[in-house]
């Protein structure tokens, strides 16, 4: 039996405060993403939304122009191009909507550089494959189907459904690629490459829907550049756990009710009343 801690609200919010009078947008996290594609603008826009709405100082998108531009529309908050060494990067994400079979050789190359870098990464979706190497500290955020075809390529036996198995697996694949591995699901396992799983139950099923993904990059992305130097794994637990939150608050199940559907972009807005309710 694995020794699996689970991961509560009073945990999360060791790791979320209130900015003061001496912080400045820097100090409050800078976040840059390089996410989403020309087939799927959206993950880029529901990302930025979240490291935004998360709180995040500073965001900065760097993508192909008719992403950037949708990321504008909505957020023209956000700097977008080429980083040129001066915004600080304290946390980048990666891959959200993006395939890499569509991936180009320069694309790959702006990905390897990221990941040859200093500052923490969250890989998702399409990046995933580049994960094994990376020489920055990061953490991997794959659901069930993407899982399977990252322990494949590790050359990792499958796993059963069962939750002791899951939590095996998910240790197995975070000390084969050296990095924190965050399994999602209705139960959210993180494990890290020393071995410890922390499990988070704090969603709904109501979460299940399209762009939900993109939305937890960003929340991952913001509490990662807000917490320099912090474990990885218990950045992953907060913001799986802030994320699943705002999907309560968004669904209308926080009194115990069926709730009702929303979409991405629903959690996103609620991030803002997660935050506060955890700081109260």
């Amino acid at each position: 039996m694995i020794e699996v801690r689970e991961w509560s609200r009073s945990d999360t919010a060791r790791l979320f405060r209130a900015p003061t009078a001496v912080d400045d947008k820097y100090a409050r996290g800078v976040v840059a993403l390089r996410t989403g594609s020309p087939a799927y603008p959206g993950a880029a826009v529901l990302g930025v939304e979240a490291a935004w709405r998360s709180g995040a100082g500073f965001v900065r998108y760097v993508g192909a122009e008719r992403v950037a531009d949708a990321v504008l529309a909505r957020r023209p908050e956000t700097v977008v191009g080429a980083d040129i060494g001066s915004s600080r990067v304290g946390a980048w994400v990666i891959g959200s909507g993006t395939d890499p079979m569509h991936r180009t050789d320069a694309e790959s190359i702006a990905l390897r550089e990221i990941l040859a870098g200093t500052a923490p990464v969250v890989i998702d979706a399409g990046a995933l494959d580049l994960a094994p190497g990376a020489r920055a500290p990061f953490l991997v955020t794959p659901h069930a189907r993407e899982f399977a075809r990252l322990q494949e390529r590790l050359r990792v036996q499958p796993h059963d459904d069962e939750d002791d198995d899951r939590a095996d697996a998910a240790r197995q694949v975070a000390a084969k690629i050296g990095g924190t591995v965050l399994l999602k699901g209705t139960r959210t396992l993180v494990a890290d490459p020393d071995g410890a799983v922390i499990a988070v139950e704090a969603g709904t099923g109501w979460l299940a829907t399209a762009g939900t993904g993109d939305v937890l990059a960003g929340v991952l992305g913001a509490v990662m550049a807000a917490n320099p130097g912090a474990a990885l794994a218990e950045v992953a637990a907060a913001g799986a756990w802030l994320h699943g939150h705002a999907a309560r608050i968004a669904a209308g199940t926080l009194a115990g009710g069926p709730g009702h559907p929303i979409v991405a972009m629903d959690v996103a807005e609620a991030l803002p009343h997660a935050i506060q309710d955890v700081l109260a």
